[in-house]
């Protein structure tokens, strides 16, 4: 039995919603970026939804979102191509819509010079890439770009593993080694795990006390 967060309760998804818009609104007040760490499976698709619902609710201001991920993108792809894979409450929410992973802002990118432009933008935005750790992929750059100005933030959204990059921004450690240059982190980071995808303590135990009802 997989858990990570055994010992530890989920907020719930208001209250989540409420800590992530208070932190867009937070960094785009001050002209920063924020940049999202994110899985290409599934967490991603999870964290856009949570815009979505949070723009149209007019809890966020508009700006442009980023999904800067070759796989992210293709990944998106297929979710948006299945809709009827999606539980009802999530297909009810956006009945209105072809997708909930189309909005106003919100924009696809997989070229490598796509990517670079995002990078030396001055434009407040959100950046979501992979790898959710931190071990790779484009989110390097992202971070090597925003994390020595305060004006930026890191958004953690899932469990961070020990000895990752990811692990010591969760541990807001002063100082990190990125493409091996030492940088100063500055900026803020702010760690959401209940947008994790493991299951908190309760969750566990519903999860056992299913498979036990069953076994009898």
């Amino acid at each position: 039995l997989e858990s990570t967060y055994g010992d530890r309760l989920h907020p719930s998804l208001e209250a989540m919603d409420v800590a992530f818009a208070e932190l867009i609104r937070t960094v785009h007040a001050r002209g920063g970026r924020l940049v999202v760490p994110t899985f290409a499976l599934e967490r991603a698709q999870e964290v856009l939804i949570a815009l979505h619902r949070l723009l149209d609710a007019g809890e966020i201001p508009s700006q442009p979102i980023w999904v800067d991920s070759p796989l992210t993108v293709k990944i998106t792809e297929v979710f948006r191509r299945h809709m009827e894979c999606f539980d009802d409450e999530t297909k009810k929410r956006f009945e209105d819509d072809s997708s909930p992973f189309d909005f106003p802002g919100v924009r696809f990118n997989e070229s490598v010079e796509g990517s670079k432009q995002i990078t030396r933008s001055d434009t407040p935005c959100i950046v979501l890439a992979a790898s959710g750790m931190c071990e790779g992929g484009r989110v390097l750059h992202h971070l090597t770009a925003t994390i020595e100005d305060p004006k930026n933030a890191i958004a953690i959204v899932g469990f961070q593993a020990q000895h990752t990059l990811g692990r010591r921004l969760v541990e807001r450690r002063p100082v990190v080694r990125i493409f091996g240059r030492e940088l100063e982190r500055r900026a803020e980071v702010a760690v959401l795990n209940g947008l994790s995808a493991h299951a908190d303590r309760n969750g566990l135990l519903d999860f056992a006390e299913a498979c036990r009802a069953r076994g009898k």
